[in-house]
């Protein structure tokens, strides 16, 4: 017994003949000389294409907006509008917080009316918060270290193009 060895490649070249057929009359209706690398090749790009038409229709359609995690850009406008709604009024909040409690402090009797002045008490809500922004020691060594790291990366890196181009 010898076995015949299945090459592969061989195969991938032989013509081969598709005919379709009426049933009834056996009247040759439409015919392909194939071979198996011509199918591979068409069902391979006929795939890509299938993939490219399907991700061109769902990224540039509202049918992105059914897929779980992508949002409308509606409901994002309304999102921002929202935010900065609440910030506007959480300011808003913390103005009249502050007035109320200056009122009070003027009928408890803890400060005179004369110097209750609105425009004093908002201006208290408004300033920024004191927050020391002078650097530190440990800071300025840590720059003048990065400075002095920054010069030598530079260094070698001119002298490594000046090796390259000779």
């Amino acid at each position: 017994m010898t076995k015949k060895k299945f090459n592969f490649r061989k195969n991938l070249f032989i013509k081969n003949r598709l005919v379709i057929l009426n049933e009834e009359t056996f009247e040759e209706i439409f015919s392909f000389k194939l071979n198996l690398m011509n199918v591979f090749v068409t069902f391979t790009l006929g795939g890509i294409f299938l993939i490219l038409v399907t991700t061109f229709i769902i990224a540039f359609t509202p049918l992105r907006e059914f897929i779980p995690g992508y949002s409308s850009s509606q409901l994002k406008r309304n999102a921002t509008e929202l935010a900065i709604k609440s910030d506007s009024l959480e300011r808003a909040l913390r103005k009249n917080e502050a007035y109320i409690k200056g009122i009070q402090k003027v009928l408890k009797g803890e400060l005179e009316y004369a110097k209750f002045n609105k425009d004093s008490i908002l201006a208290d809500v408004d300033e920024p918060s004191d927050v020391n922004m002078k650097t530190t020691e440990e800071e300025i060594k840590l720059r003048e270290e990065v400075a002095k790291l920054e010069k030598e990366s530079v260094n070698s890196k001119a002298v490594k193009n000046k090796k390259e181009k000779k």
